[in-house]
């Protein structure tokens, strides 16, 4: 029974993730006959978890192999929480948006009651009655203790010990526990799946926020650590000697090298949600400063994935948030120091990509936490 509900998993992902797919494709991916197939989708069918059909362009002969698509009637609510901007999505099952909240978030310190409180408003105007919301996911921009939700510490708003997760699904009142994520591993998770990384099971992505986040995948799994606090790469130490001070407490961090701060003030820019985009977009116009700004930033953020080359020989590294705006400016600043430092043996293959998710990455991570008991077991969770 548990390898019959792990089989209707297995392919209930395979939808999800590459969305319609015939059922000898499916056959092929899960190394199975057609007649298993058949009876898996079945029952994932009387669920309502997926659809057939003939596929596009049918003309009547013949016999073509039915298209399983994911059904339009089962969604999750995901939820992103970013230093400056709160969204809330209704997401599908397939992975596609369909319909989304956001609202800003100012920077005025310790703002759990707030956040709750807005994304509530956004999740339930999203819920739709004649659909099954099957689960609910959030990315939080700090690091985040698996299991329960508690943000452990957020060090730009001063979060420590907060318990967000168990407080928005008390809030929200549907019945479902609120999973959640530190936003770069969900951003890694995403853009592995449907992204950037599709195929290459040993990545690295970056996210920048205000600050610097990484999400570590070997062989396609992410690198927790003891806690599941790891991959704490904005923390990663580049400039020891005069570096600027960070917000852990520490100085020379990658994060404080590299990010929002770190570029505004070698622009001579205020700090704001469009600051990093207009400096970038300046630079890459010709404006000198700016372009001194983002060639300073980039030739730290190239010791960082140096480092990270050396230690990880990843496939690709991405380049997701803040810092994929960064990286278009500053990409021969990134190269140049991974041509210096990074061992040719490890960089020879290490693709650098923009994340192809964009501004999504994290949201659509989000939603994936939300769909995990369904794709686990999903008969079960439907139900």
């Amino acid at each position: 029974m548990h390898r019959h509900r792990s089989s209707l998993g297995t392919l209930l992902h395979h939808v999800h993730v590459s969305g319609p797919l015939s059922r000898a494709v499916l056959a092929e991916r899960m190394g199975v006959n057609r007649s298993t197939i058949l009876a898996l989708t079945a029952e994932l069918a009387a669920a309502g978890l997926v659809t057939e059909e003939p596929p596009a362009g049918t003309t009547g002969a013949g016999r073509p192999s039915l298209v399983v698509r994911p059904s339009p009637e089962v969604y999750v609510l995901a939820f992103d929480v970013a230093v400056d901007r709160l969204t809330a999505a209704r997401v599908g099952l397939g992975g596609r948006v369909l319909d989304r909240r956001s609202a800003s978030r100012s920077r005025l310190g310790v703002d759990l009651d707030t956040v709750v409180r807005k994304l509530v408003s956004m999740g339930r105007s999203l819920i739709a009655p004649e659909a099954t919301c099957v689960g609910l996911g959030a990315s939080y921009c700090g690091m985040v203790r698996p299991g329960d939700g508690m943000v452990r510490y957020g060090p730009e708003l001063g979060w420590v010990d907060q318990a967000f997760g168990t407080e928005l699904a008390k809030a929200l009142d549907l019945g479902l526990p609120v999973s959640v994520g530190n936003e770069a591993h969900l951003g890694a998770l995403a853009e592995y799946e449907r992204g950037a990384g599709v195929g290459v099971p040993d990545l690295i992505y970056l996210h920048g926020d205000v600050g610097v986040g990484g999400g570590i995948l070997v062989g396609g799994r992410l690198l927790g650590g003891d806690g599941g606090y790891g991959c704490e790469v904005g923390h990663m130490l580049v400039n020891p000697v005069d570096g600027r001070p960070c917000l852990c407490g520490s100085q020379g961090c990658l994060e404080a090298e590299t990010g929002e701060y770190a570029l505004l003030a070698a622009a001579g820019r205020t700090p704001g949600p469009a600051a990093v985009r207009a400096v970038v977009r300046d630079a890459l116009a010709g404006d000198r400063t700016a372009a001194a700004a983002t060639a300073e930033v980039g030739d730290w953020l190239g010791i960082g994935v140096a480092n990270l080359i050396n230690l990880f020989n990843p496939g690709v590294v991405i380049f997701g948030g803040m810092l994929r705006d960064v990286y278009e400016a500053a990409a021969p600043q990134v190269a140049a120091r991974i041509t210096r430092h990074a061992m040719p043996v490890s960089r020879e293959r290490a693709a650098l990509r923009l994340s192809a998710l964009a501004g999504d990455a994290t949201l659509l991570g989000a939603a994936d936490l939300g769909f995990a008991a369904l794709l686990a077991d999903p008969l079960l969770a439907a139900a």
